[in-house]
């Protein structure tokens, strides 16, 4: 291999470890947003079983157990987000710095 594909693949290496700080930037920035979802689903969750029995099956009881719901579903769904953020980028960088060799 010659001296300026080297250089190539070297600025290449480099191009994707930004890439990957920035996904593992994006990534935390996810977590810390479910992490509220979830705060503020507790909270919901809270309120919903405590009301007195009066209340529960009501509207306002249905309506904070729809939140309930959709609030959980919120957090799944940042679940997935999060898992489908999660590449091996070893495979790829080792891959390149074989091929310099």
């Amino acid at each position: 291999m010659n001296n300026a594909r080297r250089k190539a693949i070297k600025q290449t290496i480099d191009r994707f470890d930004s890439i990957r700080k920035k996904l593992d930037e994006l990534v935390a920035e996810v977590e810390s947003v479910k992490s509220d979802v979830e705060d503020i689903q507790w909270e919901e969750e809270e309120y919903r079983d405590n009301m007195p029995e009066n209340l529960q099956g009501s509207e306002r009881y249905d309506k904070a157990d729809n939140a309930c719901t959709n609030l959980s579903d919120a957090v799944d769904a940042l679940d997935d987000m999060i898992g489908a953020l999660d590449f091996d980028f070893g495979d790829v960088t080792t891959s390149l710095e074989e091929a310099m060799e």
